[in-house]
């Protein structure tokens, strides 16, 4: 039995924004950190984008809803869930400090949001459903690693449309 509606969706938001807010933060101490120690990573640049991202991600999500571009099929859904990681780590490179174009560090910022897009690649890739035994992906497959029912719920469209989980 899947959640209601609500919860579903709750739930979605929920798992977008954290997995957004984690690939941020790690990406974030894998390019900013000079290695030598532990002391030396970038902890707090590391949650001040990690919650910018987290926002980022809650909003963008929520344009994704409003706009019902929302029930995708595996592969347009793991490419909006690229873009929006990106975007959203860029964004919160750029709510992290006061923002001007002729200081702002790109190169750094670019990093981190190449690294967490590729982090957010490899969960959608390791969250998907298995392929049946003929290999094909079942029409249900997700990059969310909510359970099938729970992010079919969430998705779905009002109209009436029966899903099957």
């Amino acid at each position: 039995m899947s959640d209601p509606k609500w919860q579903a969706v709750f739930k979605d938001f929920l798992e977008r924004a954290c997995w957004s807010a984690g690939q941020v933060f790690f990406a974030t101490l894998l390019a900013g950190g000079d290695g030598d120690t532990v002391t030396h990573l970038p902890w707090k640049y590391a949650l001040s984008l990690a919650a910018g991202a987290f926002i980022a991600s809650v909003v963008l999500t929520a344009v994704q809803y409003l706009s019902k571009l929302t029930d995708l099929a595996y592969l347009p859904d793991l490419l909006v869930r690229l873009a929006k990681t990106f975007l959203g780590s860029l964004a919160a490179s750029m709510l992290a400090g006061v923002f001007d174009v002729t200081t702002f560090g790109w190169g750094a910022a670019l990093n981190v949001a190449v690294l967490a897009t590729l982090a957010s690649l490899a969960k959608g890739v390791l969250a998907r459903e298995p392929a049946d035994t003929s290999g094909q992906v079942p029409s249900s497959a997700s990059p969310s690693t909510l359970a099938t029912g729970t992010y079919r719920e969430a998705v779905a469209k009002k109209n009436g449309k029966v899903v099957s989980n």
